[in-house]
């Protein structure tokens, strides 16, 4: 947990600043905390989330999608599924709330530096990973080559579709795209899954760290594929999501094997987990 605050539960409180729509039922919370301070004293890490708590209805563990070099702001992407996203989404521009954390392990980012970045998400995996890329971004000297593969399943599913067709003017970042399928034929780029765009780019194995995030059939294809292209089993990172709940690792639900997602993850390195059968 990051922060300068001993007790893990204590609630901070935030209001929104603006709520960006994205893809059907999710939304960008760009928030502020209303102690008066910025999000440096928060002291979160790429990779982590909190836990967003509403009175009246719970709360909600949400990966955060911003990076710390960007104080003015914290943002979470949220998709509308149950009784605290529903309240989010009915709240506006200067509604306020609560939150807590930061939770959770997130990125090496020390380790990560002087290094090559694959980044491979699938679907709604790219709003983890979101705060990595754009600290890489953000600290661009600090990092190699930046290589972003997305993969969603039809073209009206990218998220920060704005922010990713930007990339596309940057000589800093490649950023290669994929849809499972496209019925009605408007998409211009490679339609497949996400693992076809190994083919579409060189990659430099022994020098590059890869980190992952989509849906758990997405894992077993990507995996294979890096190993079989010599990536070390250590230079592979995956951001996993479980049901979590208290963010503190008291409750269980999200315990497979012997780790608790919360508090060990949710960032693993490969080989802490490959060996664990409900891992992926």
């Amino acid at each position: 947990m990051g922060g300068d605050c001993g007790n893990v539960y204590q609630l901070r409180p935030v209001s929104i600043i603006r709520a960006l729509p994205q893809i059907k039922d999710h939304r960008l919370f760009q928030l502020k905390l209303e102690d008066g301070t910025t999000w440096e004293s928060f002291g979160h890490q790429p990779g982590q989330f909190i836990e967003v708590s509403i009175f009246g209805k719970g709360e909600a563990p949400i990966s955060i999608s911003s990076p710390p070099t960007r104080p003015d702001t914290l943002e979470i992407c949220v998709r509308r599924a149950g009784k605290v996203t529903n309240a989010l989404f009915e709240m506006s521009k200067g509604s306020a709330f609560h939150i807590r954390g930061p939770y959770g392990r997130g990125f090496p980012v020390e380790q990560l530096k002087g290094h090559k970045l694959l980044f491979v998400a699938g679907g709604l995996g790219l709003a983890p990973l979101r705060s990595l890329l754009l600290y890489a971004l953000d600290k661009r000297k600090e990092f190699d080559d930046i290589i972003l593969m997305y993969g969603t399943n039809n073209p009206d599913n990218v998220l920060f579709k704005y922010e990713l067709l930007s990339f596309f003017d940057r000589d800093d970042i490649n950023y290669l795209y994929s849809v499972d399928r496209d019925d009605e034929g408007i998409w211009k780029q490679y339609v497949g899954v996400v693992t076809g765009l190994f083919d579409r780019t060189d990659l430099s194995p022994r020098e590059t760290y890869a980190v992952l995030c989509g849906p758990p059939v997405m894992y077993r294809f990507v995996l294979q594929k890096l190993l079989n292209l010599g990536f070390a089993k250590e230079h592979i990172f995956m951001s996993l999501e479980r049901m979590m709940k208290c963010g503190v690792g008291k409750c269980g639900h999200c315990a497979f094997g012997d780790k608790y997602c919360c508090i060990e993850g949710p960032v693993f390195p490969y080989p802490e987990i490959e060996n664990i059968k409900e891992a992926i």
